[in-house]
C-alpha cells in the first residue's frame, strides 16, 4: 500500500487578485508568501508559505492562458475564483502515485513549475476531476524532487497547520483515498460536519507565535 500523508492546501485568489489574497493572509498569518512560479501545463501561477511538518500553504491564480481552460487543475481554480476565492482543496502526497492510477484507471500528470531562482520542481498529479466533483476529495501528487526543494523545506518552525474543518464524509473520503480517512491526516485534528451546501473545506486553523488563526 503506498503511503500517503497531507502534502498541501490549495487556495484560489479572490476578486482582489492573488497579491491582494496574499496580503490580506500574510497579515492574518504573520508570515510572508514566496513567488512560487507559473504552472505552464496548468495556466496556473501560485504563491507558497511553508509550513511545519512538511506541509505548506499555496495561494493560485488562474493565468490567461489557453492551458487554463483545458486543464483540470486551471478550470478548477478558475471556478473557484470566479465563485470569490477561497479553499480549493486538500493535497495528499504518496510515494507510488501508480497505485493511484490503477485504482482510479487513469493516468497521471505531470507538472512542473520554475522558481524565482531558476529551479525547476516536476511532480506528477492525479485526481482534480475527483476535487471538481466533489471538493471533500483531494489530489493526489508524487514530487519528483527530494525533500530539501520540497515548498515546505523553508519553514521556520513558527507556522503549523493544527485543525481542518471539512463538510462531507470521511467514509467518503476514505473510500476515494482506499485507505481510512485519518491516515493521511494523522498530524491534523479535521471535524468532519455534514455538507449543507458545496464540500470541501471551511476552515483551516494555524498555530502561528501570536495564537491560534482560523482562516
Amino acid at each position: 500500500m503506498t503511503r500517503m500523508r497531507l502534502d498541501h492546501l490549495s487556495y484560489a485568489a479572490g476578486p482582489e487578485g492573488l497579491a491582494g489574497t496574499i496580503s490580506r493572509l500574510s497579515e492574518l498569518l504573520g508570515e510572508k508568501f514566496i513567488d512560487g512560479g507559473v504552472h505552464p501545463r496548468f495556466g496556473t501561477r501560485n504563491m507558497v508559505l511553508p509550513l511545519t511538518n512538511g506541509q505548506f500553504l499555496e495561494v493560485v491564480e488562474v493565468l490567461d492562458h489557453p492551458a487554463s481552460d483545458k486543464a483540470p487543475f486551471g478550470q478548477a481554480v478558475r471556478a473557484r475564483s470566479e465563485g470569490g476565492g477561497g479553499w480549493l482543496g486538500w493535497v495528499v502526497s504518496v510515494t507510488d502515485i501508480g497505485d493511484i492510477e490503477t485504482r482510479l484507471q487513469r493516468e497521471a500528470v505531470v507538472g512542473s513549475r520554475h522558481r524565482p531562482d531558476g529551479v525547476e520542481l516536476r511532480w506528477k498529479q492525479i485526481g482534480v476531476k475527483g476535487l471538481q466533483a466533489d471538493p471533500q476529495l483531494p489530489f493526489f501528487v508524487q514530487w519528483d524532487v527530494g525533500d530539501s526543494l520540497h515548498p515546505s523545506a523553508d519553514a521556520t518552525g513558527d507556522l503549523t497547520l493544527c485543525k481542518l474543518e471539512i463538510a462531507g464524509s470521511p467514509d467518503r473520503v476514505g473510500e476515494w483515498l482506499g485507505q481510512p480517512a485519518q491516515h493521511p491526516l494523522d498530524d491534523v485534528e479535521v471535524d468532519w460536519v455534514a455538507p449543507h451546501g458545496t464540500p470541501g473545506i471551511l476552515t483551516a486553523s494555524f498555530s502561528t507565535p501570536d495564537g491560534i488563526v482560523r482562516i
